[in-house]
């Protein structure tokens, strides 16, 4: 990575290899079946939470939640400042 640049935590997972899988009836909708490199490659497992994103490439799946990126984020802007709260509230 570049010097200078921060690091955001949003890592994007390429698959280089083609993977085919259909669409299942389950219950109601329909479900997609992720074959077992793909969840590898994710790092995922049963009951994991995964973003699907538009982009400007296509469909994106992944395991980076936005809203727990943000939390995350605002909880290390302050981090320092309420160092002492934070270890009081830790016991």
């Amino acid at each position: 990575m570049p010097s200078g640049i921060p690091f955001r935590g949003v890592i994007t997972y390429v698959i280089i290899a083609a993977m085919k899988t259909k669409l299942r009836k389950i219950g109601n909708g329909l479900g997609v079946l992720l074959p077992k490199e793909a969840i590898a490659r994710l790092r995922v497992r049963e009951g994991s939470t995964l973003t699907i994103s538009e982009t400007s490439s296509g469909i994106e799946l992944s395991p980076f939640d936005a809203d727990f990126s943000a939390q995350l984020e605002a909880f290390r802007r302050t981090e320092s400042r309420h160092r002492n709260s934070y270890r009081e509230l830790a016991k």
